[in-house]
């Protein structure tokens, strides 16, 4: 993704990208954005941690704000860089789950952003243990619904979900 359509894949939100949010939120944006481009473009990942345009991203906000969201910027990133890593280390054992739960979906048909979005929640979901499962599942339906199709948002929580109740991962949180 090239940094002019990172910083509009906010399409349609009304909202400037990185404006408003959360670091934690940010990073997950960012994440987001880094396994599309990394499955997509080909490149190695520490090709896209390097051209990420984190200045770029974090000075969408208010011309007061710079300095606070350049730093946040920076928080974020290091952030969504071990989200990334963490999801694609676990990719397998991730994909496995998408594919146990996805009813009448094979993984590589689904689109790519649904796709990245889910392995990135279900990361969460598995090794990030202090962030509970249902903000993991809101955030991941905001991200759908932000950067995916009109149905993203849908599909994701309803994969989710599934995967919650089957008790794959444990649900507390």
């Amino acid at each position: 993704m090239s940094k002019t359509s990172q910083r509009r894949a906010g399409k349609g939100s009304g909202k400037a990208v990185g404006k408003g949010v959360g670091k934690r939120r940010r990073a997950r944006e960012m994440a987001v954005q880094m396994l599309y481009q990394q499955e997509l473009g080909g490149a190695t990942l520490e090709q896209v941690f390097q051209t990420f345009d984190v200045d770029g991203y974090a000075s969408e906000g208010s011309e007061d704000d710079a300095p606070k969201e350049l730093a946040g910027g920076q928080e974020s990133f290091s952030y969504a860089r071990r989200l990334v890593e963490g999801t694609r280390a676990e990719q397998d054992e991730i994909d496995d789950l998408i594919r146990a739960h996805a009813e009448n979906w094979r993984l590589e048909r689904m689109p790519s952003i649904d796709r990245n979005i889910l392995r990135l929640a279900l990361y969460e979901m598995l090794r990030e243990s202090a962030v509970p499962k249902v903000v993991i599942v809101d955030e991941a339906i905001e991200l759908a619904k932000r950067f995916g199709s009109e149905n993203s948002g849908r599909f994701v929580n309803g994969l989710l979900d599934g995967v919650l109740k089957s008790k794959a991962i444990g649900s507390e949180g």
